[in-house]
């Protein structure tokens, strides 16, 4: 399947749609899942098309998990967490609802299960302070 200029996170990346952004360089976006599964869910996307790990490439796929893994430690560090789920789904067989490749780094707390997909939408004030936590521990 091609790639659809008109997704939702091309959207955002393009500022048509509000997000709490978490962090923003030339090629990778960061911001809230609205929907969080725990404390402190949030989406690392890259600005370049690409549809999901079958089609991205390589050399943006690294630049993508370089800074996911950047924002997955500042995210646990500003959150208190005891540590986090990676999850990056491809293909609707592989469970994927948006078709731009992306990485949902949730924070986890021990004892404390994430919530089920889809979870309701959260509280926008709170997801503002996380995403202010979580950039002020970026630095």
């Amino acid at each position: 399947m091609p790639y659809d200029e008109n997704n939702i996170f091309a959207k955002i990346i393009r500022s048509e749609i509000p997000c709490h952004r978490v962090y923003e360089d030339e090629a990778v976006l960061s911001f809230m899942d609205i929907m969080p599964r725990s404390p402190g869910h949030l989406l690392v996307i890259p600005k370049a098309p690409a549809r999901n790990l079958l089609d991205i490439e390589p050399e943006v796929l690294a630049t993508l998990i370089r800074q996911t893994q950047r924002i997955a430690k500042a995210a646990v560090a500003a959150l208190g967490a005891d540590g986090l789920t990676l999850q990056q789904f491809s293909e609707p067989a592989g469970g994927q609802e948006v078709f731009h490749i992306h990485f949902h780094v949730l924070p986890r707390w021990d004892g404390v299960r994430i919530t089920p997909h889809p979870a309701p939408k959260g509280d926008m004030a709170e997801l503002a302070d996380q995403a202010a936590k979580i950039r002020a521990a970026l630095g």
